[in-house]
């Protein structure tokens, strides 16, 4: 299976449903602080609006529900890896996307054979603290080295013209998240997004 090289993180299902009609074809639901039952309703109107798109959801951390609502996909960081059951998660069917910062957390990760590995900040990031500074442009070539013909997603402080850079750098697909939800015009940044990774 060939991943879509755009790759959009929400923290809501709202969010889904501007985008998915624009052509987004791989998303991820980031879903944090978020009560248990709120948690299941927003995978399930996830999981149905790319299903009615034609698109691939990545659901973010919460395993079991992702078990539980017959999701695809599954996006662990490497605090995430501690408590999720792998086997479980591999017996379910999912495929696995896991965040890396340094080598030892690349070497983690490719022990778990994930179906992508992501790499950031490549940039300064907004988003969260993070201990990680922003790694840079060489690293991304560095990690596609690294990581063979595993897909490398790049995330961190991306723009369309900072994830055209990224692609030509190695990576196989870019993400975003303040630099649409943050943007006085969402669907003109997606639009623009669109054509860079087109």
């Amino acid at each position: 299976m060939t991943l879509p090289r755009f790759y959009p993180i929400f923290d809501d299902a709202a969010w889904l449903g501007r985008v998915l009609p624009l052509g987004v074809r791989l998303v991820q639901l980031r879903l944090k602080d978020r009560d248990p039952a709120d948690v299941l309703d927003q995978i399930d109107r996830g999981l149905r609006l790319a299903r009615a798109h034609g698109a691939t959801l990545v659901v973010n951390d919460h395993w079991q529900a992702a078990i539980d609502l017959g999701a695809d996909w599954l996006h662990l960081g490497q605090e995430d890896l501690d408590d999720a059951d792998l086997p479980a998660i591999r017996r379910a069917g999912l495929r696995l996307g896991v965040s890396t910062h340094d080598r030892a957390e690349l070497d983690r990760a490719l022990a778990l054979a994930p179906d992508y590995v992501a790499l950031g900040p490549v940039w300064p990031t907004i988003l969260k603290q993070m201990r990680w500074h922003e790694q840079g442009l060489d690293r991304v070539t560095e990690w596609k080295a690294l990581v063979g013909d595993i897909p490398l997603v790049a995330i961190g402080g991306l723009t369309p013209d900072r994830g055209a850079q990224a692609l030509a750098a190695g990576a196989d697909i870019v993400s975003a998240v303040t630099d649409i939800t943050l943007n006085p015009d969402p669907e003109a940044r997606i639009a623009d997004w669109l054509a860079v990774t087109a």
